[in-house]
């Protein structure tokens, strides 16, 4: 049940009815804020008021791409948030349009209303020198960000798993319909996926001002994993039994230009996340010894995937979710 709202602290999220943004309505409203969810359609996004008192969380429309519903949305709110992200360009809702220009917006408003805290999700891997537009645009965000709110708080996540993800989810459907998954560039690319309801607890900790201020946190889990790893993971916990097909990274590249007129549900990957994938996506020593970290924020024991992914991957097993239970 969740907790009476003090009434004492307002939040806006940008990004609320979002993946790492409905666990992290949740978590405030545990902690007893309330919560004004900005997003572009609010009539979709009544699935978020349950996770609250009556009341304590609400939505409103905003769309970063306009400064002046940004400025509405952010008036009387103690602390904004920034959780939009895209995991490709699709029209109008760019890498540039939403990670970076539509973070500086958000920080400028939340700064102009008297915001005391300005949190902003960006992701391991944000550089300003990657071959990557998506690592690009996030780290410009980061930089228009700590422009406009200089004590704005960072949080770069790993892969974010969970119920709602784009990854384990995306590569077990996969598996339904094909015989082989792509190893792509051999597989032995590093990532330390993180669960999405440890990212909402750090955002949570930040909401309560138990961060260090222009700090940029990097948010990791328990395990460092090969990408095949992760995939080995995959099929067990779906119960399939698929061959890989290795692709090096020009190789993949190609099947990525190929496939680009469909889309982008529909494609494997993209051009961008192969190159996404040349680099490892795990937390920094720098960040480790300086303790800019989930144990840095209090999270001294974060979920690991075998505790929480086999539990949504059943539903891609062959003969159905709960088909154990039949015998």
């Amino acid at each position: 049940m969740a907790q009476t709202p003090s009434g004492t602290g307002l939040v806006t999220i940008f990004g609320g009815s979002g993946f790492v943004g409905r666990h992290t309505v949740r978590a405030l409203a545990r902690s007893g804020w309330r919560v004004r969810s900005a997003t572009r359609r609010p009539d979709l996004a009544g699935y978020l008021q349950p996770m609250g008192a009556v009341g304590q969380i609400h939505a409103v429309q905003a769309n970063l791409r306009y400064p002046s519903s940004v400025a509405d949305a952010v008036q009387g709110a103690d602390v904004v948030i920034n959780a939009v992200g895209v995991l490709a360009s699709t029209g109008k809702q760019t890498f540039d349009s939403v990670h970076d220009e539509g973070a500086r917006v958000a920080a400028k408003a939340a700064k102009a209303a008297g915001a005391r805290q300005f949190i902003h999700i960006s992701a391991i891997g944000a550089d300003a020198q990657s071959n990557s537009n998506y690592a690009r645009s996030k780290a410009k965000g980061e930089r228009a960000v700590l422009e406009e709110f200089p004590g704005a708080v960072i949080l770069r996540p790993s892969i974010v798993f969970g119920p709602e993800d784009e990854f384990f989810n995306r590569f077990a459907a996969m598996a339904q319909m094909s015989p082989f998954l792509p190893l792509i560039g051999g597989g032995q690319t590093k990532f330390q996926p993180v669960y999405v309801g440890d990212v909402a607890t750090a955002v949570a900790t930040a909401v309560d001002g138990r961060t260090k201020a222009g700090a940029i946190y990097e948010l990791g889990g328990p395990e460092v994993l090969t990408f095949r790893e992760l995939l080995d993971r995959t099929l067990q916990y779906a119960g399939r039994n698929r061959f890989y097909l290795p692709l090096p990274f020009w190789a993949a590249k190609l099947q990525a230009i190929a496939t680009s007129p469909l889309p982008n549900a529909l494609r494997p990957v993209t051009l961008d996340q192969i190159r996404l994938l040349q680099r490892d996506n795990i937390v920094s020593k720098k960040a480790l010894d300086e303790g800019r970290t989930l144990a840095g924020l209090g999270i001294l024991e974060p979920q690991s995937i075998a505790s929480v992914v086999p539990g949504y991957l059943e539903r891609f097993k062959p003969k159905g979710q709960y088909a154990h239970y039949r015998g």
